[in-house]
């Protein structure tokens, strides 16, 4: 069984309110418009897109 800090690492890696949210998806930290994204897109997308530049 899991260790309780095992649990919790995974429910902050599933909540994109937390930092651990987005550095497990290749991110610093989360990005300041971070509810913008939550709400535009069902999935977040990866460090690579968020860092292409806009055509």
């Amino acid at each position: 069984m899991s260790s309780k800090s095992d649990r919790d690492n995974h429910a902050n890696q599933m909540n994109p309110n937390n930092d651990a949210y987005w550095q497990s998806r290749g991110e610093e930290e989360r990005p300041p418009d971070w509810e913008d994204e939550q709400e535009a897109s069902p999935k977040p997308r990866s460090a690579e897109e968020r860092h292409k530049p806009h055509k």
